[in-house]
């Protein structure tokens, strides 16, 4: 059994993890501002922190094999529609990413006894806009918003690697899920039968169904020889148009509606571009180290995700 230790363990990547390791039999240490908020259940511990320094949690490293950070505001904001980014959001969301990265570190360096490995969380947005050319972690940052948050974020942690900790940087796509994200803000328009493609609908959207984001999670914390960088995103690569007519197929709702780039710009701003370009990501790393997808295609993961009627996953 191993002790784990989550920040943003009750966001939505933090949960399908969570669960995971739970039914693993393993052991999570939950980090959250509102422990008194979370509902007990066994085998999670739910420990406060201020998100910005290793006070009233940073002990529990000794006895922890692995560190998972996924702490950092959600980029589009609180509510359904997305925030407006203004300098005063840019800063706080840059803020909560930095700051939980640096706790971490010096948690770490005062440890007694460190984790064998930190788990970084990033995106897939890091890349900037790329068109159709397909990008595996090698590919440079872009020069976006995005990007350049998502780099910092990135190297928010880095300094554990000089203390000899194994470090994993993942790079995550849309995850699938009704409950939070991306994706039930992307449904509300089939739901009222007015779905189509927003922009162009050429752009590439990277995603990934919730049991492989954490799945892949947990083989990297398994795999001693995986370190680096890698990008969490199904193998099957799809623009938002393909991304709509598949929603459309499992949702049986019609496809015809589309959202002219300009007018979500004016609606959003910059927030807007996050939809507007994309990125034809695929898992190179993740796949050469042996890791094997339960849904690396878009309609069977829609469809257990929305419970429709699907097909089996593909077999571990």
């Amino acid at each position: 059994m191993m002790n784990l230790i989550i920040t943003g363990g009750s966001g939505l990547i933090g949960t399908h993890l969570t669960n995971l390791l739970v039914e693993k039999g393993h052991r999570v240490i939950s980090l959250t501002r509102s422990p008194n908020w979370q509902q007990k259940r066994e085998g999670v511990d739910w420990v406060g922190w201020d998100a910005c320094t290793p006070e009233g949690w940073g002990h529990l490293v000794n006895t922890s094999s692995a560190i998972v950070n996924l702490a950092g505001e959600d980029s589009s904001g609180p509510n359904f529609f997305p925030t407006r980014w203004t300098e005063k959001r840019k800063k706080i969301i840059r803020d909560s990413r930095i700051n939980a990265g640096r706790a971490v570190v010096e948690a770490v360096r005062m440890a007694q006894r460190r984790p064998s490995v930190v788990v970084q969380s990033s995106g897939a947005g890091v890349y900037g806009p790329t068109g159709d050319e397909m990008i595996s972690e090698e590919h440079p940052f872009g020069n976006t918003y995005m990007a350049r948050l998502g780099q910092d974020w990135e190297a928010s942690t880095q300094p554990v690697e000089a203390m000899g900790v194994r470090r994993v940087v993942i790079r995550t796509g849309v995850v699938l899920s009704t409950q939070s994200g991306a994706l039930p803000r992307m449904l509300l328009p089939f739901r009222l039968y007015a779905g189509g493609p927003l922009g162009s609908g050429r752009q590439y959207l990277p995603w990934i169904h919730p049991r492989d984001v954490a799945a892949a999670i947990f083989f990297l914390i398994q795999n001693r020889d995986t370190s680096g960088l890698y990008n969490l995103v199904a193998p099957q690569t799809v623009t938002n148009a393909e991304f709509g007519i598949t929603i459309a197929k499992v949702m049986h709702r019609p496809y015809w509606f589309p959202v002219p780039g300009f007018a979500m710009r004016l609606a959003f701003g910059e927030v807007a571009d996050v939809v507007l370009t994309g990125q034809r990501v695929i898992p190179q790393r993740l796949q050469q180290a042996g890791f094997k997808f339960h849904y690396p295609n878009l309609q069977p993961a829609l469809a257990d995700v929305l419970g429709e009627p699907k097909e089996e996953p593909t077999d571990r």
